[in-house]
């Protein structure tokens, strides 16, 4: 016996990654009540690409619909998909995530426990990572989702919750703090998030060399969201500060290197310099050390922490000019 459930859609917005055939098949194979709707939205730029892989979702292929949302990045891709949603439930699930075997059970039980103020039900996420040795710095980037409050790889929420506060604000670009903004909205108008018993396997995707480096853009993102929620944000979404004070620090430190060698100055240039280099060297082996110490991790770490202070400082900055004006989100449905 299933307990009770209002109806529910799912919404998965892609960029047509093969992952998303794995992700459907996972939707589809999972025992317990289906969904009434699974919308697809297609998030790839420009001309249309290949056909999506409708076929993976086997019996529930003609419950699904496909939406275009121009390359807009996920949160303008979400509201693209939850604005056709007629259900009380609206389910997102990212498309590298893979739903466990009884996935859609564990839904029933957490939308049927859910009280009336509850606006939202997170699901449990898993991260596999590889036996035998320390995960990479990749690896445990994206096992600290594991963790993480509100994240959008799988979150159920209250249509009328999502339609109160205007869905997600589109001037998050990217994958990266756009689940916290709409989640603080959401509380802050009286509803509260809880979090749930289904759990899903969310993979570590493969990456290149300079995966840390380009994530570094999300330091914009921390600067919207300080404009947003107050300099206090990290502690209500328990989000980790990270180091942008040291790297800020750092690349400060750096640049006046070069500045004291250019102004004819060797000797305070080369005492700026090795503060420089054992900043950097500490900041290196903290990222080496809990990890397998393979010579391209190695190689990897170092190349990747002597560039990650500037960039993250440069992002940072361009961050808070750019939003520094910001006003709230103000979302049509």
């Amino acid at each position: 016996m299933h307990p009770p459930l209002a109806s529910y859609a799912v919404v998965v917005p892609t960029i047509g990654r093969p992952c998303l055939a794995g992700c459907l098949r996972a939707l589809a194979d999972c025992s317990g009540p289906e969904p009434s709707r699974i919308v697809l939205v297609d998030d790839r730029p420009g001309a249309p690409g290949g056909p999506l892989p409708l076929a993976a979702l086997g019996p529930l292929a003609d419950r699904a619909i496909v939406l275009r949302s121009g390359g807009r990045g996920p949160a303008a891709a979400r509201n693209t998909g939850t604005r056709v949603v007629e259900e009380p439930w609206t389910v997102l699930l990212d498309d590298d995530v893979r739903v466990t075997a009884h996935w859609r059970e564990q839904l029933a039980r957490d939308l049927a426990e859910a009280g009336p103020d509850t606006g939202g039900v997170q699901g449990v996420l898993e991260v596999p990572l590889p036996a035998g040795r320390p995960p990479t710095d990749w690896e445990r980037n994206t096992a600290g989702l594991a963790e993480a409050l509100w994240a959008t790889a799988d979150m159920a929420y209250r249509t009328e919750a999502l339609r109160a506060v205007g869905g997600f604000d589109e001037r998050f670009p990217r994958a990266f703090r756009e689940d916290a903004d709409l989640a603080l909205r959401v509380v802050d108008a009286g509803w509260r998030i809880v979090r749930g018993e289904r759990r899903t396997e969310h993979p570590v995707r493969p990456a290149d060399r300079w995966v840390s480096l380009r994530v570094q853009r999300g330091n914009a993102d921390d600067a919207l969201m300080a404009r947003l929620h107050g300099r206090d944000w990290w502690e209500r979404a328990a989000a980790p500060r990270g180091r942008i004070r040291r790297h800020a620090a750092l690349s400060a430190v750096g640049l006046g290197a070069l500045v004291l060698a250019g102004a004819g100055r060797p000797r305070a240039a080369l005492l700026a310099a090795a503060v420089w280099a054992l900043g950097t060297g500490e900041f290196a082996r903290a990222r080496i050390a809990p990890g397998p110490r393979t010579a391209d991790e190695v190689a990897t770490m170092l190349l990747t922490s002597a560039l990650i202070p500037a960039a993250a400082t440069w992002h940072r900055l361009s961050g808070r000019w750019r939003h520094r004006a910001a006003p709230a989100w103000e979302g049509t449905w």
